[in-house]
């Protein structure tokens, strides 16, 4: 137990008619604890995540500013390449912060993660160009990316442990998609963002400056988050955890879980990373203007928070399984027919309508995994498993996904080579989705 923890007392009863709706205004005030804790949460999540997906929404602007090369092609593979690097520190971080958010306490940790991606969003949004200082420009911003991805890969397992430790039993699965939510608030914000500054400036004021502003935006964000998690309750509680379910061996003793936890977050990786992709995807290959391109990115937030929430509040009801499972078996059988329909009638309607069923999908079964996973963790390894498995799995997948499917389409000339690595990705997950056991009856130790 951490001597420094401050208890809190959670009821344990609520109304019956629960919803998402409701949860989307007042997602902790049906029991009385304070929506601040959940908001702390939310905020500080949706503040990582927004500087990391901002980096991917205006990857082509980022390409030619710091990543010059003979071809429009080659610049945008190096810039999304660099998109790449952030995944690479993610492990050591899920390992070093899950690690001390196990030790020390989740609170802690979570106010280091924020103090991380502020420093990597300062040099993102302050980097001279490549032409005013030559190579020193992209050695920074790989730094820059390298800092937030160390970030992010400690973020996960501590805020998802803090999520359901504060939840009621019976709503753990609606709190733990908080985690989720936050992601689509993120993107969804980005994207307006991008909105806004496409349709004031023009493209030479876009490329000179304008991309920089979403990332200056998130540091006056920085001081709300930072206090909101200052104010936390601490949710490490019990008595000291049996030397098989801490550290190392805790984490050998449980690996089939964590194996199969990667395999999990690999199809939503993905698929998310995908639907981030998509206004870049519009822009080069379907060849959309850039404002209804950012009008995507738009549409995958908003699918993101509802149907995050949606699948939270599903898997409390009919389990874990079946919410991660079928919209994953539909992701498989969906993607590649929608994505062949939007190359053979390129329109704006179905561009939306293909990112917000990718985005809703991922959503439904990404809210239940993130529960699930750390539900089947016991409390001394319980944000380092998570963090370690989310890490793992993003790095691999997340962070090759925008490249891929990048050098996928220009080597084979197939526009439709990102559903079909969907696709596959989708199956493998499925497998490991079935694998996984039960866990919405499942009582945390503490």
């Amino acid at each position: 137990m951490n001597a420094t923890a401050m208890p809190i007392t959670l009821p344990r009863t609520a109304s019956a008619t629960w919803s998402p709706a409701e949860s989307a205004v007042a997602p902790a005030a049906a029991n009385g604890i304070p929506k601040r804790i959940v908001a702390a949460t939310v905020a500080g999540n949706a503040l990582e995540f927004y500087d990391f997906v901002t980096y991917a929404f205006f990857a082509v602007y980022i390409g030619r500013t710091f990543f010059p090369a003979a071809t429009p092609l080659g610049s945008l593979l190096l810039s999304v390449a660099v998109f790449g690097v952030g995944f690479v520190s993610r492990p050591l971080g899920g390992v070093l912060i899950g690690a001390y958010a196990d030790r020390a306490g989740r609170k802690p940790a979570m106010l280091l993660t924020i103090a991380l991606i502020t420093v990597g969003t300062l040099g993102m949004t302050l980097t001279p160009s490549y032409a005013a200082i030559g190579m020193a420009a992209p050695i920074i911003v790989v730094l820059c990316r390298l800092v937030q991805g160390l970030a992010l890969g400690g973020e996960v397992g501590p805020s998802s442990a803090f999520l359901i430790e504060s939840a009621p039993s019976h709503q753990r699965g609606l709190y733990a998609s908080w985690q989720s939510a936050s992601q689509g608030i993120a993107t969804l914000v980005a994207g307006v963002f991008g909105v806004v500054m496409i349709a004031l400036l023009t493209p030479e004021q876009l490329q000179s400056w304008g991309w920089r502003v979403p990332f200056a935006v998130g540091l006056l964000l920085v001081p709300i988050a930072f206090y909101l998690r200052r104010e936390m309750p601490e949710t490490l509680h019990g008595e000291p955890a049996p030397a098989t379910s801490v550290g190392v061996r805790g984490l050998w003793h449980h690996r089939r879980i964590i194996v199969l936890a990667v395999l999990v977050i690999l199809g939503g990786t993905v698929s998310n990373y995908v639907g981030n992709y998509m206004t870049t995807y519009a822009i080069t290959t379907l060849k959309f203007p850039p404002l209804i391109a950012m009008g995507a990115t738009v549409m995958v937030g908003l699918a993101t928070l509802v149907f995050a929430l949606l699948g939270g509040w599903l898997c409390d009801r009919y389990g874990r399984k079946p919410v991660m499972l079928w919209p994953r078996v539909a992701t498989a059988v969906l993607t590649l027919p929608a994505f062949m329909l939007l190359i053979a009638f390129p329109s704006v309607p179905l561009l939306l309508s293909v990112t917000t069923l990718l985005a809703a999908l991922t959503a439904l079964s990404g809210g239940a995994s993130l529960v699930a996973i750390p539900e089947l963790l016991p409390r001394g390894i319980r944000a380092t498993g998570l963090s370690i498995a989310y890490a793992v799995g993003v790095s691999l997948f997340g962070g090759t996904t925008q490249f891929v499917v990048t050098w996928l389409i220009d080597a084979t000339g197939n526009p439709a080579a990102p559903a079909w690595y969907v696709a596959g990705t989708s199956v493998i997950t499925a497998l490991a989705m079935l694998a996984l056991p039960e866990s919405r009856e499942r009582a945390l130790e503490d």
